[in-house]
C-alpha cells in the first residue's frame, strides 16, 4: 500500500533540506562590492596652501575595480586630469626654489614603476579624466578597474587644471598641468 503523506509532512521536509543546502555551501563568494564607503573631503590646492572645500568624493569597492564618484562644485569647466597620488598631504612643497600647489603629494601612484598611461595600463593613480560641467560641477561617477580601497587609504587623489590625454607626448604626464584640487583619502 502507498504510503500518503501530510501537506506538512512535506513542507518540513523541504524546509529542512533548503536550510540544509544553504548551510553547507563552501562555494566562496565572487562577489567584490563593500559596504565600506571612504567619503574624501576636497578642497582647492595653490601655491600658499589649502584653500576653499569644493565637495566630497566617495570611494567604494565594486566587483568591476574601484568606484570614485564625485560631488563638486566651483571647477573650471571641461575636462581635468585625475589621478591617485603616492602621498596623503595636499599640503604645497617647495620645487627648485618655488611653492608648488600639493606638491607634498609626490607623484601619481605608481607602485609598478609603469610608464603613463590610460586606467588600465599606466599607472596605478591613472584615472579617467573628470568631466566638470559649464556650472563647474563635477557629480559623475568613474571606475578604477585596478584599484580597490586597500590600496589608495592614506594616499591623495588629485584634480589637475588641464586635461589628461594619457601620454607623455606633447606635455609630460598626459600635459594636465597644476594641481587645483586635493583630498586625503582617509
Amino acid at each position: 500500500m502507498p504510503q500518503v503523506y501530510s501537506y506538512f509532512q512535506i513542507l518540513a521536509a523541504s524546509t529542512l533540506l533548503g536550510f540544509s543546502l544553504v548551510g553547507c555551501s563552501t562555494t566562496p563568494s565572487k562577489e567584490k562590492n563593500s559596504t565600506e564607503k571612504v567619503v574624501v573631503l576636497v578642497n582647492a590646492v595653490s601655491s600658499e596652501g589649502i584653500g576653499a572645500k569644493l565637495g566630497t568624493i566617495t570611494l567604494q569597492d565594486t566587483a568591476r575595480g574601484l568606484s570614485i564618484q564625485s560631488k563638486l562644485s566651483n571647477l573650471p569647466s571641461g575636462f581635468h586630469g585625475f589621478h591617485i597620488h603616492e602621498k596623503g598631504s595636499c599640503a604645497p612643497a617647495e620645487k627648485e626654489g618655488k611653492s608648488v600647489a600639493a606638491l607634498a603629494a609626490g607623484g601619481h601612484f605608481n607602485p609598478h614603476q609603469s610608464g603613463h598611461g590610460t586606467p588600465n595600463d599606466g599607472h596605478m593613480g591613472d584615472l579617467p579624466v573628470l568631466n566638470v560641467d559649464s556650472s563647474g560641477n563635477a557629480n559623475t561617477t568613474v571606475l578604477a578597474p585596478r584599484l580597490s580601497l586597500k590600496d589608495v587609504k592614506g594616499l591623495a587623489i588629485m584634480i589637475h587644471a588641464g586635461g589628461d590625454n594619457f601620454s607623455d607626448y606633447p606635455k609630460p604626464l598626459g600635459g594636465g598641468g597644476d594641481r587645483i584640487a586635493c583630498g586625503v583619502i582617509q
